[in-house]
């Protein structure tokens, strides 16, 4: 488990997201208050955004996020409009690697995902694997259910050229769903194309993990949506994203909640 936000709107610092809130990154990793299934985020930690071309961009440690040295003077100079960022807690038996920190970048998407997938090895990794053509395949760098359920969203958004990203993330969440009769799968995630941000709120046959979103948090600029594993400031201001429902993010319309 992990804990994992997202920021649409006017250009800010990441500083200002992720290191300057009340309830920032640092200390969800610390003390988080809603992770229900480990105690500390200090398993690595990472970033990501769109550079001037649209090309998804990561930075990435293994390492817990409040020993990064660097850090600081990066998230003070670094100004975009749509952030992702991510604090890890591995799953055991995947490694502590800097190729298991999210969030990943790939096909011109971010994705992070706060969860897990009960049976994934090697039972539902093989199955995944089964439905993946070989240039999606061959760019999984690391070991974890997360990245390989980033591969099966992206080899169905690959196989319909009219797919958006909502569909191919209720496909892909439907096909795990089928596969794991009775067992659980925790899935929440954030995905994004540069321009718009789907978050899901969701599990399968287990609660759904802590999901929110603000659009009126005066800490942040006016016209921003920020959604999050735990409100970054007053609680007040932050509402719950319902159980089984997608967030939809657009620049040009009011955020949309979408029933999987």
């Amino acid at each position: 488990m992990c804990r994992h936000l997202a920021y649409l709107g006017p250009s800010i610092t990441l500083r200002s997201l992720i290191l300057d809130p009340p309830h920032n990154l640092i200390e969800q990793a610390i003390a988080p208050g809603e992770l229900v299934y480990a105690r500390v985020n200090g398993d690595g930690f990472g970033f990501g955004w769109f550079g001037a071309t649209g090309t998804a961009r990561h930075y990435r440690r293994a390492d817990p996020l409040w020993q990064d040295p660097n850090l600081e003077d990066l998230a003070s100079d670094m100004t975009q409009p749509l952030w992702i960022a991510a604090i890890r807690s591995a799953t055991p038996g995947f490694g502590g690697d800097t190729v298991n920190a999210q969030p990943f970048a790939r096909d011109g998407l971010l994705y992070s995902h706060n969860g897990l997938i009960n049976r994934f090895r090697p039972d539902i990794r093989r199955q995944i694997q089964n439905l993946l053509g070989h240039e999606v395949e061959s760019t999984i760098e690391g070991t974890t259910d997360s990245e390989h359920l980033f591969a099966l969203i992206r080899q169905y958004l690959a196989d319909d050229e009219n797919a958006t990203l909502e569909g191919a993330l209720g496909e892909a969440f439907a096909t795990i769903a089928s596969w794991l009769g009775e067992d659980t799968a925790l899935l929440n995630v954030i995905l994004s194309d540069g321009r718009r941000i789907i978050a899901s709120r969701h599990a399968i046959n287990a609660p759904c993990p802590s999901l929110y979103y603000t659009t009126d948090d005066e800490t942040f600029p006016e016209g921003s949506t920020i959604v999050a594993s735990e409100p970054l400031t007053d609680r007040e201001r932050w509402r719950p994203v319902p159980p089984g429902h997608l967030l939809i993010l657009d620049p040009d319309e009011p955020p949309e909640l979408l029933a999987l």
